[in-house]
């Protein structure tokens, strides 16, 4: 492999295949099957270097397309979401937690590394959430598909949104700071259709400091001066009394394991998901819509 110093902390496909020491088209077979980190930028296909380095890291054990055998771990991976992190805790042990963005959790499902894959994925083409990507990634595995809630997005300002923040394009006119999420979180492909609605380039974006990898980390960097917005749910905002831009809503689901679905655990998830306490926190935390929990919105 050529000297890491030599590539950019952005790859094209050509600079990526190079630094995998694998054909371009091999890259394109990857993309296709959505089994690499990237993203894109105006119509071309990028790759994080650092993202690349993670995750062969995380596949340098066995191949990329060897799920593992035998039972399935009770872990929930993928997006993170306030209000499922909290009921996580409440339910008690049983289920692990293990934080990443919505691609990283549908790849340790197909790979049967987790039971459950929280996610947030708006197909560009059909306007569906979650469904096509988990048709594509998981094809080969048996899941049910549950609707967990549908959420607020929006940009989380400081109080009194100082810099009079009420769109996108006032990101770029003030110049803010913008945290941005790590790639193939379902808030940073988010942002990336916006900015392109909007006839943003997202390189017209003045980023702060280096991406953060769940929602209420987006809060706290605004809250501690290091940026000045960020795309994240309405319940960030309100839980650290910051003010909110809304801008989208979005249908936040659990892609779980067949083998994994009956498991105690994720039974008792769920059940607690239909609980007055839950109710009741939803309410504090505000910009969430559970009229439809635990509704099954594919049975594969």
């Amino acid at each position: 492999m050529d000297d890491s110093h030599d590539f950019p902390e952005m790859m094209d496909t050509h600079q990526v295949a190079r630094y995998l020491r694998v054909k371009e088209r091999k890259v394109y077979e990857l993309l296709k099957e959505r089994r690499i980190p990237c993203t894109r930028v105006t119509g071309k296909w990028l790759f994080p270097k650092g993202e690349i380095d993670a995750w062969l890291k995380r596949n340098s054990a066995s191949p990329a397309d060897t799920p593992r055998q035998g039972q399935v771990p009770m872990v929930v991976a993928g997006s993170h979401d306030p209000l499922l992190e909290w009921c996580l805790r409440e339910v008690g042990g049983g289920l692990a937690v293990l934080p990443g963005s919505s691609m990283d959790g549908l790849r340790q499902l197909a790979l049967g590394e987790a039971a459950v894959a929280g996610i947030h994925l708006l197909d560009s083409e059909s306007g569906a959430y979650n469904l096509p990507q988990v048709q594509e990634m998981l094809a080969e595995r048996n899941v049910v598909l549950i609707e967990w809630a549908w959420r607020q997005q929006g940009l989380v300002v400081a109080s009194g949104n100082p810099l009079g923040i009420g769109s996108l394009a006032d990101l770029v006119a003030a110049k803010a700071r913008v945290v941005l999420r790590q790639e193939g979180a379902g808030s940073r492909l988010l942002l990336d259709r916006l900015l392109a609605e909007a006839g943003i380039a997202a390189d017209a974006l003045t980023t702060a400091q280096v991406p953060v990898r769940s929602e209420t980390d987006v809060g706290l960097a605004i809250l501690e001066g290091a940026a000045d917005a960020g795309l994240a749910v309405a319940s960030v905002a309100k839980s650290l009394k910051l003010d909110f831009v809304p801008l989208h809503r979005e249908r936040f689901d659990l892609a779980i394991d067949r083998r994994a679905y009956f498991e105690p655990p994720i039974q008792a998830l769920l059940a607690f998901a239909r609980t007055i306490e839950f109710a009741r926190r939803v309410e504090t935390l505000g910009g969430y819509d559970v009229s439809g929990t635990g509704s099954i919105r594919w049975n594969g």
